[in-house]
């Protein structure tokens, strides 16, 4: 019950805009509203000028759960963009990616699997695992790609956000906000491939016998939908930032908590 209302609220923040007559993101307002929003937090941003549309709470530092794989992500294919290394490299499972607890498609230490693979299973499925892997991929270490999470974060302007691991597990120090998690997320929709893994809604691993089930259902039921990132913690609650896309207009919505 809680996910399908924390699922609602994000399309009710989308639809606030999605439905009304198409303007450009210039004419955009402010929404004034009553909506009631049933989270502690939420924002809706247009995707290209990050225009605030709505917001509620939007700097209240909050355990973002999964959504700080969006970070992850945003890293990985900056990386990408750089040459370190493409969707057909192969990368291997170390111990402590393996050890990773919560979602995952359960990587065995030495494991293999190319760039793409370990990308759809961090899209889909929200594997922690495969997050870490990437995470190793990108810095050497957890903990150094840590310091780049916490580097790019001060970059965007993220005021209210520090990271403490890859893949969102709940840490003391490990927080962000409704806002900040908008700006990164339009920051990863940057990338045209990435669309190419947040808009999946099932696909499979290993010849078919791991499946990977999108945790975000908006990318099946939702009209124009372009990803992006789901999260659900005990410290967190469930989290969802979602984007779309009708005709020119391109939106984000946060809703924490």
């Amino acid at each position: 019950m809680i996910v399908h209302s924390i699922k609602k609220t994000a399309a009710l923040l989308l639809a606030v805009c999605l439905t009304v007559t198409p303007v450009s993101a210039d004419e955009m307002q402010p929404q004034q509203t009553d909506m009631a929003l049933d989270c502690r937090s939420a924002i809706l941003i247009e995707q290209n000028t990050g225009q605030v549309l709505y917001e509620e709470n939007a700097d209240e530092p909050m355990a973002p759960a999964s959504i700080t794989k969006i970070m992850t992500l945003l890293l990985t294919f900056e990386a990408m963009e750089q040459g370190k290394f493409g969707l057909d490299t192969p990368l291997t499972c170390s111990e402590h990616a393996a050890s990773m607890g919560g979602s995952q498609i359960w990587l065995e230490v030495g494991e293999t699997m190319t760039v793409d693979e370990i990308l759809r299973a961090t899209f889909i499925s929200s594997a922690n695992d495969a997050a870490v892997v990437l995470a190793e991929a990108v810095a050497g270490s957890e903990e150094a790609f840590v310091a780049q999470m916490n580097q790019k974060a001060a970059q965007l302007g993220m005021k209210n956000t520090h990271f403490q691991n890859a893949t969102g597990l709940d840490a003391p120090e490990h927080y962000s906000t409704a806002r900040d998690i908008a700006v990164m997320s339009a920051a990863l929709l940057h990338y045209p491939g990435v669309t190419d893994y947040s808009t999946v809604w099932m696909d499979s691993l290993r010849d078919g016998a791991t499946q990977l089930v999108n945790t975000n259902k908006l990318v099946r039921f939702y009209d124009g939908a372009t990803g992006l990132k789901t999260g659900t913690t005990d410290g967190a609650g469930s989290c969802l930032a979602a984007s779309a896309k009708r005709g020119e207009l391109s939106l984000v919505a946060v809703s924490l908590g």
